[in-house]
């Protein structure tokens, strides 16, 4: 039945459905004194309680599988339906790609309803290779109305590790964050990609090119935190990897030449600082330039103390965490 024909018509009650004559509906139990009960309309009670008598019988027939659907259709998260429904599909060898079309209906105005996505899961790995690109361009479909669903995100990474369908997914990062820079769902994505996909070659061999894509990112919006996150993930978290690259300082100096309260800039400078980063005289002249703004600032602070001393005062929300910082600093920073 199509669920969209399915609302649209007047709804017959099961007690007036000849091929429902048969069951004994079985209520729901509440006990004698319920303490807040719910208020379900009447459609939905008889509905579960049709539901309770076939499933409490395991029925798997056509008509079990028709209420599923009518069920579904009243609360998309019931995974005891969802559940029981599985198990009829199987019995029956239904058309599975019939169901994925049920789906589709019923995630367009559910689309962060957990149990839909598992389903749909449990399908696609059934069907296997022949849905792939079909499941792509579903995700795809998600995502133009709502960028950053995490279940259709993780939908679509289960897609690419089980069924494949990598050889486009760098191009179409590309494309969510050309529309939008800010997209930290797709920052993510791209992360997965890069070190993930096996026609990438990994993320020592795409490390070259993604800095440089990444650094692009930053000069075009310094406040991005995104990009910054994303430059240190290309290291793994290896700081010190990350302070050898020349092209990381090199982008931080020049974002605080235009954006003197850069607090990615400044943070990522002070990672370096305390990596063993040997800071040029360009550099050293802007922090201390920034130190000099300071009310009774402490002469004898270092480098890497000093950008902490000024990272308290452009970002006062978080200035003890910044004196942390300060408090933990090498010796040789």
């Amino acid at each position: 039945m199509d669920v969209e024909v399915e609302e649209e018509q007047e709804r017959i009650p099961f007690s007036q459905r000849r091929e429902w004559a048969d069951v004994c509906p079985v209520p729901q139990e509440d006990g004698p004194n319920p303490v807040v009960p719910i208020d379900y309309t009447d459609d939905f009670r008889e509905t579960m309680d049709y539901f309770r008598a076939v499933y409490l019988a395991d029925e798997r027939s056509p008509r079990a599988l028709q209420l599923t659907e009518e069920t579904i259709f009243l609360n998309p998260g019931n995974y005891t339906v969802w559940q029981f429904r599985r198990l009829i599909l199987e019995t029956l060898n239904v058309d599975l790609r019939e169901e994925l079309r049920f789906i589709e209906q019923i995630t367009r105005d559910n689309s962060k309803n957990y149990q839909i996505w598992h389903h749909r899961r449990w399908v696609a790995e059934k069907l296997g290779t022949q849905v792939t690109n079909k499941e792509l361009e579903f995700t795809r479909e998600i995502f133009s109305k709502d960028a950053k669903n995490y279940h259709a995100w993780s939908h679509r990474q289960w897609v690419l590790l089980a069924l494949g369908g990598w050889e486009d997914e760098l191009s179409y990062c590309d494309e969510l964050l050309e529309d939008d820079i800010f997209n930290n769902s797709a920052w993510n994505q791209r992360y997965f990609v890069v070190s993930k996909s096996p026609v990438l070659g990994g993320l020592e061999a795409m490390r070259d090119s993604e800095v440089a894509f990444t650094i692009k990112a930053i000069l075009l919006r310094p406040e991005n935190e995104s990009p910054w996150r994303y430059l240190r993930g290309l290291y793994k978290n290896n700081v010190k990897s990350l302070a050898s690259d020349p092209r990381v300082a090199s982008v931080c100096l020049d974002v605080l030449a235009d954006k003197r309260d850069s607090v990615h800039a400044l943070n990522m400078v002070l990672d370096l600082l305390c990596h063993c980063y040997q800071p040029s005289n360009e550099l050293k002249n802007a922090i201390d330039a920034l130190y000099s703004e300071i009310p009774n600032p402490s002469s004898d602070s270092g480098l890497a103390a000093r950008v902490c001393w000024v990272l308290q005062r452009v970002d006062p929300m978080r200035a003890n965490y910044w004196e942390w910082r300060k408090n933990t600093i090498p010796s040789q920073a």
